[in-house]
């Protein structure tokens, strides 16, 4: 489901980035095929030196689908981002990438919260964020970061800020466990 970022997959990840309902959304813009090579390598690169976290969506058959990251990482947090390609558009496979994710970030990373922002004009990962469980809405709870992610638009903020912490994420984990044990 998740691999590390390679090389290799650039060229299929590239067709998928640039279609028009994918690429506005996506955080590393690339205008070409060698242009995503080239910030391919550079995250690579900044997760040897601890400062993102990335990672390939695969599907069934371990093609590429999209990436999955954590940037920004700071004091064991950092903000997600992720995306998928449009013909793998509500197949469940952004679900399946986020819950691997998580595990990852929380039980091998040390990681105690993610931070997402989303574009209010966003409708598509409003309604995503809005199934999971365990994250909390936090323009409220988070201010200095909610004024951070909107620094030059606090009049009218264009983003929403969320949050998972490693505390919300691990009860609702433990209450699904015994939840399926007493079935």
């Amino acid at each position: 489901m998740l691999k590390k970022r390679d090389l290799q997959d650039v060229p299929a990840l590239y067709e998928l980035l640039k279609h028009p309902e994918v690429f506005p959304y996506v955080r590393q813009k690339a205008y070409s095929t060698d242009e995503f090579y080239f910030l391919t390598k550079k995250t690579m690169e900044a997760e040897e030196n601890g400062e993102l976290i990335s990672r390939t969506i695969l599907d069934d058959y371990y093609n590429p689908i999209g990436t999955i990251n954590l940037f920004d990482i700071q004091n064991n947090t950092g903000f997600l981002a992720t995306w998928i390609g449009k013909p793998y558009f509500g197949k469940g496979y952004n679900q399946l990438a986020k819950d691997a994710f998580f595990e990852e970030l929380f039980y091998q990373q040390e990681i105690e919260a993610i931070f997402i922002k989303i574009r209010k004009s966003n409708i598509r990962s409003m309604k995503a964020i809005l199934k999971v469980p365990f994250v909390i809405y936090a323009n409220v709870t988070y201010p200095e970061i909610f004024q951070q992610i909107n620094h030059s638009e606090m009049d009218h903020p264009i983003y929403d800020l969320f949050v998972i912490t490693k505390a919300n994420y691990l009860h609702h984990s433990e209450t699904a466990k015994e939840g399926e044990e007493a079935i």
